[in-house]
């Protein structure tokens, strides 16, 4: 792990403990840098990875305050949750309108011969490098006029734009090695460990609106998780 990397999750770990509480001031950089040993330039960049997931707030002037966000997700970060949206480039595949198969049916809740599914495969790119295949499916009467402007930018502004209010994600992550075909499409070798994201999103009015199966390359993430004594007790029986 990076020093970068091991200090932005110390910190967490600290705010988490509430050593650093919600609206308090935390060390300078000229204390944190000689806590861990290391120059201001890498206690930089794990300040700036956390301000990016939105754990801390720079203040010019007044210092470091740990933001009052820490409980609102279970989610702290992942590799592209810690990313700008202008950081993160998309090259689009495709996109087209398919006839759902009865796995989609049942997923989206829809039949009849009317029904149909937009499909679009798009390439995210991170700090020039190729890190994500997405495939993913939306319900093209929600959605009649997406298009390939929207794929390339943003589908959660668009989805909201649409008078839609997205509730929740159901995301499963299993590991897999990458196929020739998606070799291809990454610039990597066939065969490498990645990790395989299929997500599922709901509306508010508990409809699924997007179901996506995504292969991403040097995959991370962190979750805050209460424990649950009730299902310790489960799992001992």
């Amino acid at each position: 792990m990076k020093k970068r990397d091991f200090i932005a999750d110390d910190i967490l770990s600290k705010i988490y403990q509430n050593k650093y509480k919600a609206g308090e001031k935390i060390p300078t950089e000229r204390d944190l840098a000689k806590q861990y040993d290391v120059s201001r330039y890498t206690i930089r960049e794990a300040l700036k990875k956390l301000v990016n997931i939105g754990c801390i707030k720079i203040i010019q002037g007044s210092g470091i305050f740990v933001s009052d966000t820490k409980y609102k997700s279970p989610l702290i970060y992942n590799s592209l949750t810690e990313k700008k949206f202008k950081d993160i480039e998309s090259k689009m595949i495709f996109l087209k309108k398919i006839t759902p198969d009865a796995e989609l049916e049942k997923i989206f809740d829809i039949n009849g011969q009317n029904a149909k599914l937009w499909e679009y495969k798009r390439v995210r790119i991170v700090d020039y490098q190729k890190v994500q295949i997405e495939t993913t499916k939306l319900p093209y009467s929600y959605f009649p006029d997406l298009n390939e402007a929207v794929v390339t930018s943003s589908v959660h502004d668009y989805v909201q734009q649409n008078d839609y209010q997205i509730s929740h994600f159901i995301t499963t992550y299993s590991a897999v090695n990458v196929s020739k075909e998606d070799a291809e499409l990454l610039n990597c070798k066939k065969g490498i460990a990645a990790m395989k994201i299929v997500n599922r999103g709901i509306l508010q009015n508990s409809k699924v609106f997007e179901y996506s199966e995504i292969i991403n390359l040097d995959y991370s993430v962190s979750y805050f998780t209460p424990f649950n004594p009730y299902s310790h007790k489960y799992r001992k029986n």
